[in-house]
């Protein structure tokens, strides 16, 4: 009897402590609108979403001190139905992040509406400011060129890392996406750029500076990330005035040593066209370059070389060219140098020391329409699917590249089967994804994206389903709401819209119990119990 009652002393005892080191409930739901958006900001916590209204809000988004955790991201979201739209005024950028992580901003319209310089989306200062882990997904941004080139529509000029900026829509931007600082200063680091559409930018669409030695700051990877761009959408108008001389996409390279020395850009599924001055994309340091679509170049399509700093690793695969002097152009002395399984239409095919060139099927830009559907630099008319017969030989060894994010699936997200076919779509006849367009690149079912959630490769927080999704102990969290019910998640096919099958709901207005913990103290009982009838 004595030990009896000793358990269950012992068993309210930890009981006890476990509701005590439990966090209180506290993710919610909180409704805002332009008159009293700013006071609630300031009061979010860690799984917290506040649902903005409708309306414009003349008085910018400053995020900081925000912070949420890896489980239960903090979310600033514009409404379903009708427009939250930010304007810029003069004397500062619209949405500034400061001391914040775990941070999702969702379905904005950011407008700079005649404010020269105002960033739609910063993260600046160096050094004084840290930010990690920010998401910026669905968000519209306007009118980001009144300034010129440097004016740009979203920004980091401080070390970041984690970084998630996917399904945007940037319209007339001096530059689309600035990330990293021009004297090799304020890295980014393991972060996904995907879905984008940028067009009609005076510069650049999106570019990623070169990185000198990193700074020691706590909490930054040390380990080997990936920065990975897939699935975007960049496009240059020869109507712009002023145009910069300015490739679609630029990409730098990493440190000589220590952490992001092994650091790699993995760049794929992005449709880039038209540059009447420049190359669409340029890049040194360490990048893999597959399954993109290259259409429109003045010179050189893809160029790859020596730049702020040296050209290292340069893999380069199955992507079709159309257009341009030159298709591929390789310079330095890069220690990995491989060009296999390309599709190129261009003056002159590839050009520079390769070490591994084979599989590649080149041919005049005149002769393209032998090979696919429709050879054209007009949007409207472009179709560089392949025609039956054409665009097929001999399987080609992929196997160097295997350990790719996505290395065995197409332009379209598709499998590329027994790797037979050359160019960025592994198929022929009628395509059966997305037709090129100024819009937003849509992949339907394929493993990447798939209504706007994409599973991470590995480069931001593995075990990270990177849409800010979290699996824990059976509980699920989606953009920092936890569903401790037991359900299980499905993405609407809009990308917009998550539903939710089983018997809870995930998006809960009041308190919730934490799972993990609830479930830990459940066993406890159970097994003091246990002893406690055993000892009787």
């Amino acid at each position: 009897m004595l030990r009896h009652v000793e358990a269950r002393a012992g068993l309210m005892s930890f009981l006890v402590v476990l509701m005590a080191i439990s966090p209180a409930a506290q993710a919610a739901d909180v409704q805002a609108d332009p008159s009293d958006y700013r006071a609630k900001l300031a009061n979010l916590g860690p799984g917290d979403r506040l649902l903005l209204a409708a309306g414009t809000y003349t008085e910018r988004l400053n995020i900081t001190n925000l912070e949420g955790r890896p489980d239960a991201w903090i979310t600033i979201q514009g409404p379903d139905g009708g427009v939250a739209t930010f304007t810029a005024n003069a004397c500062c950028n619209t949405v500034e992040i400061r001391d914040s992580a775990y941070v999702a901003i969702v379905n904005l319209t950011i407008d700079s509406a005649g404010a020269a310089y105002a960033s739609g989306v910063s993260a600046k200062d160096g050094l004084n400011n840290l930010v990690h882990h920010i998401r910026v997904e669905g968000c519209t941004l306007l009118n980001h060129d009144v300034g010129g080139q440097n004016h740009v529509a979203i920004s980091t000029k401080t070390p970041t890392w984690g970084w998630i900026i996917r399904n945007n829509v940037i319209r007339s931007a001096g530059t689309g996406i600035y990330l990293g600082n021009s004297d090799g200063t304020y890295p980014f680091i393991g972060g996904i750029i995907e879905g984008n559409l940028v067009v009609d930018p005076i510069g650049y669409c999106m570019q990623v500076k070169w990185q000198k030695p990193r700074p020691d700051i706590a909490g930054m990877p040390k380990t080997p990330q990936q920065t990975i761009i897939r699935h975007n959408v960049f496009i240059k108008n020869n109507e712009h005035a002023p145009l910069g001389d300015r490739p679609n996409l630029l990409v730098g390279g990493f440190p000589a040593s220590g952490p992001g020395a092994e650091d790699t850009y993995h760049i794929y599924g992005n449709f880039l066209f038209n540059n009447p001055h420049e190359a669409l994309f340029q890049a040194s340091g360490r990048v893999v370059v597959h399954d993109n679509l290259l259409v429109g170049a003045s010179g050189t399509a893809l160029v790859l070389r020596d730049h702020d700093l040296p050209l290292k690793v340069a893999r380069v695969y199955n992507n079709t060219i159309y257009g341009g002097e030159t298709g591929i152009t390789l310079g330095g002395s890069p220690v990995v140098s491989q060009v296999v399984g390309n599709l190129i239409f261009a003056r002159s095919a590839i050009s520079g020391t390769i070490a591994d060139e084979r599989g590649n099927l080149v041919a005049q830009v005149s002769a393209a329409d032998t090979y696919v559907s429709k050879a054209s630099v007009l949007l409207a008319e472009m179709d560089f699917y392949p025609s039956p017969g054409q665009c097929e030989g001999p399987a080609i060894d992929l196997s160097a590249f295997s350990q790719d994010p996505d290395y065995d699936r197409d332009f379209n997200g598709l499998s590329k089967g027994s790797f037979t076919f050359r160019g960025a779509y592994a198929g022929a006849g009628s395509n059966p994804g997305w037709p090129l367009a100024a819009e937003p690149k849509v992949l339907g079912s394929s493993p990447t994206l798939d209504g706007g959630a994409v599973v991470d490769s590995g480069s931001v927080d593995a075990g990270v389903v990177d849409a800010g999704v979290v699996l824990d102990a059976g509980a699920v969290v989606d953009a920092g709401v936890v569903d401790t019910q037991g359900d299980t998640l499905s993405v609407g096919g809009d990308g917009n819209t998550d539903t939710l099958t089983g018997g809870g709901c995930s998006c809960q207005t009041g308190p919730r119990t934490d799972a993990p913990l609830a479930w830990l103290m459940f066993f406890a009982f159970f097994v003091l119990v246990r002893r406690s009838v055993a000892g009787r």
